[in-house]
């Protein structure tokens, strides 16, 4: 009988995670155009609360960037 209802539970949690997507509710991405002689650090500086380290990855792993390499013009999405 238990191991029924662990059967029916796991059943129900694989139906969940495949059928659970994301609604696209989440608030709309903010960008920002790469002025001369701005950095990832310094974008990271104005743009969020804390430890810019944590910022310039963030902004790396958003942008899919290899390097900290950004160019004047260039957008970038900047993470919630």
């Amino acid at each position: 009988m238990f191991g029924r209802i662990v059967i029916v539970v796991l059943v129900a949690l694989l139906v969940w995670a495949v059928l659970a997507r994301d609604t696209g509710a989440g608030p709309n991405p903010r960008h920002h155009t790469v002025r001369p002689g701005e950095t990832l650090w310094s974008i990271a500086v104005a743009s969020y609360a804390g430890d810019p380290r944590e910022g310039v990855w963030e902004l790396r792993e958003r942008n899919d960037l290899d390097s900290a390499v950004i160019v004047p013009a260039q957008v970038l999405v900047l993470p919630a």
